[in-house]
């Protein structure tokens, strides 16, 4: 039996698990992300800590298959990460400056891409040949599977869904500097803002008025119980995702779209908002697909990273 490493880059932790070469995750922890200095100690540490790990369990370095990791930016197949903003870096091949300083393969790919990897390996992807994932949190993020092939694109920007545009005619501008994404109206902060947009446009009762502070989560709870108003914002999110993933399923073909991320826990209400929606403007080709929640939770990048390690050329054959 041979073994690798899954590591999930975040700009607070770094999760790191240890698998086995089917695809069993044995052990996971967590070291935090240090970002001073321009992230120079980030790979020093994630190094040391796999080292550490080793020698605590006396495992031969000749059973590790490899290392996978999950980055929060651009990263193309070469493993060359185009800048990441929030870690501090800039442009550098961070599989081989891995490999380096642990010894072992490396492999890497964009953080949502890879949980996207792990959704289609051993979540809510298992059995199909593309899919499309999409994380709802505080941005939205994506990953496309085609063919059983991850989709990285030219530039390791591939699936970057949650900034196509939805509203030309938005004024507020996104993080990215356009305006009108996906994630300004999908992700957590943009259902919030649609909130409070709604809220100063009527005088109707609402219990959400009531709250210091909207949560995303308030708002479905406030739908769940039958607040008006919090369903009208909840339809104006669920057209906004059912226009967006129409237009990817359009493009993609899916089997499946899988939905992860903080929004994904209101659980079947989100997926039976949206796909009355979906099917209003999907290509009718593309439309026999079937919608799931994602089952590995912040667990689907350590997957999705130990998968890269699998699928490299020189992995055994027989384990993926």
């Amino acid at each position: 039996m041979k073994y690798g490493f899954g590591i999930d880059l975040g700009g607070t932790t770094v999760k790191i698990a240890y698998f086995d070469e089917t695809g069993n995750m044995l052990q996971k922890w967590e070291i935090p992300t240090v970002t001073d200095g321009g992230g120079k100690q980030i790979l020093p540490d994630i190094a040391a800590s796999v080292r550490s790990f080793l020698t605590a369990n006396k495992v031969a370095p000749a059973d590790i298959l490899g290392l996978g990791i999950g980055v929060p930016g651009p990263v193309n197949a070469k493993g060359v990460v185009n800048r990441c903003v929030n870690l501090g870096w800039d442009v550098f091949n961070i599989a081989q400056e891995l490999s380096d300083l642990t010894g072992f393969p490396v492999k890497a790919g964009n953080d949502a891409n890879v949980a996207a990897l792990g959704e289609f390996w051993k979540g809510g992807g298992q059995g199909c040949e593309n899919m499309v994932f999409v994380t709802l949190g505080t941005g939205v993020g994506g990953g496309i599977v085609v063919e059983g092939e991850l989709l990285h694109g030219a530039h390791g920007s591939g699936a970057e869904i949650g900034h196509l545009v939805l509203n030309r005619e938005e004024t507020v501008p996104c993080n990215c500097g356009k305006r009108g994404c996906v994630e300004q109206y999908c992700s957590a902060t943009g259902i919030v803002r649609l909130a409070k947009n709604h809220l100063d446009s009527t005088d109707a009762p609402s219990s959400l008025r009531s709250l210091d502070s909207i949560t995303c989560k308030d708002v479905f709870d406030a739908g769940k119980s039958g607040d008006k108003e919090a369903l009208v914002i909840l339809d104006q999110v669920y057209a906004y995702m059912g226009e967006f993933l129409a237009n990817v399923c359009t493009i993609v073909d899916p089997e499946v779209v899988v939905i992860g991320g903080g929004v994904s826990k209101a659980g079947q209400m989100l997926l039976d908002g949206i796909v009355p929606y979906f099917h209003k403007y999907v290509f009718h080709a593309a439309g026999e697909v079937r919608f799931a929640l994602a089952s590995l939770g912040n667990d689907a990048g350590a997957y999705g990273a130990f998968k890269l390690v699998l699928d490299a050329p020189d992995a055994p054959e027989g384990n993926a």
